[in-house]
C-alpha cells in the first residue's frame, strides 16, 4: 500500500490534503462522513469541494458510499497518505523503498533518511471494521470507534514502549510517530523464523533473546506476544520487535504473558532445531529466571543443558 502511496503523495495538492484531513475528523464521530458536513471538516468551499473528492477518489485515498446519504470514507491508502506527508513536512523521511514485510497486522517498508530507517504502518482494525454491516457504520453514536483509532493507538503505545526501551534493551531506535505509523532504526538482520542456524549456535541464540527480555522485564515490560517473527539475529545479536501489544510487569496477566511467550519460543526451537542443546520442557522455569536477570537466564540455560 505504501509504494502506492508514495507514487501520488507528490501529486497530492495542499487542497486534498485538507479533504483527506477533513475525512478523518469526520470519522471520529461515523464510520462514513456525510458530503455535507466535509466543508465544516475540511475548510473547503463547496465549489472546490467536488473537484478534491474527485481528484482523492481516483487515487483511491478515499472511498464513496451513497445507502441512506452520501457519505465518504478513508481508505489505509488515504491515511497513510496523511501520515506520510506529515513524515515528509517534519523532514522525518525523504523517499520510501522497497516492502521489508508485509503482515496482517502491520506493513512495514524501507524509508531514505539521513541514515536507513523502517517505516512501520499499524493496520490494526481495519479488516474487522471493514467486514461490518455499511448500513450500520452510517449511524454514529458515542460508543463509535473507527479503525483509524485502533490502528493509532496500536502506533503510540508501540511507539511509547520503544521509548521506554531504548537503549537499554535491543530494541528498533525510535525515531518518530503520526497517526498509524511509526519511523525507526532499520535493522540489518534475518528474522529468527529465516534463519539457518547451526545446531551449535542455537543455544547461544536463545540465550540471547532470553537475556534481551529480561532487560525488557528489568525496565518494566513484557512483551505478550514473542515468537520467532519477531526476533532479529543480526552479527552483534538479536534484536526484538513488534512491540505494541506490551504490557506493565505489574498488569494482572503478566506471568502468564511471560510465560507464554517463553512456550512460544521454547516449542518454536524444539520444531525447528530438535537436536540443539536446549531444554524445552521447562517454559517455567525459563520465565521465572527471565523475571530474574541475565545472570538467572544464563544459569537455566545452562543447568537445562547439564
Amino acid at each position: 500500500m505504501v509504494e502506492n502511496v508514495a507514487g501520488v503523495i507528490a501529486d497530492l495538492e495542499p487542497e486534498d490534503i485538507h479533504l483527506l484531513s477533513g475525512v478523518e475528523q469526520g470519522m471520529r464521530f461515523s464510520e462514513w462522513v456525510q458530503r455535507s458536513d466535509l466543508p465544516k471538516y475540511s475548510g473547503l468551499n463547496h465549489d472546490d469541494l467536488q473537484y478534491r473528492i474527485d481528484r482523492c477518489a481516483d487515487r483511491e485515498l478515499i472511498e464513496r458510499k451513497t445507502i441512506q446519504y452520501e457519505g465518504y470514507t478513508l481508505t489505509f491508502e488515504g491515511y497513510d497518505a496523511l501520515a506520510l506527508h506529515t513524515f515528509a513536512e517534519r523532514g522525518t523521511i525523504d523517499g520510501v523503498g522497497a516492502p521489508l514485510g508485509v503482515g496482517k497486522e502491520s506493513d512495514v517498508y524501507e524509508v531514505q533518511s539521513y541514515r536507513p530507517m523502517a517505516l512501520k504502518y499499524h493496520r490494526e482494525g481495519y479488516t474487522e471494521f471493514r467486514a461490518v454491516d455499511r448500513e450500520r457504520e452510517y449511524t454514529a453514536d458515542r460508543d463509535h470507534v473507527s479503525w483509524l483509532y485502533t490502528a493509532r493507538q496500536a502506533a503510540e503505545r508501540e511507539f511509547e514502549t520503544l521509548e521506554a526501551l531504548y537503549p537499554d534493551v535491543a530494541v528498533p531506535r525510535p525515531i518518530d510517530q503520526n497517526r498509524h505509523a511509526i519511523v525507526m532504526e532499520r535493522i540489518d538482520g534475518v528474522e529468527l523464523r529465516q534463519a539457518a542456524l547451526d545446531p551449535s549456535d542455537v543455544p547461544a541464540v536463545v540465550r540471547a533473546v532470553f537475556e534481551v527480555y529480561a532487560d525488557a522485564v528489568a525496565d518494566g515490560f513484557i512483551h505478550a506476544d514473542l515468537s520467532e517473527y519477531n526476533v532479529f539475529v543480526t552479527e552483534s545479536g538479536v534484536v526484538i520487535f513488534d512491540w505494541p501489544q506490551a504490557v506493565a510487569t505489574d498488569h494482572d496477566n503478566s506471568a502468564e504473558l511471560l510465560e507464554r511467550d517463553v512456550e512460544n519460543l521454547l516449542s518454536y526451537v524444539a520444531r525447528k532445531y530438535p537436536n540443539a542443546a536446549v531444554a524445552t520442557d521447562d517454559p517455567a522455569r525459563i520465565a521465572d529466571a527471565v523475571r530474574e536477570g541475565r545472570t538467572a537466564v544464563a544459569d537455566a540455560l545452562t543447568n537445562a543443558r547439564d
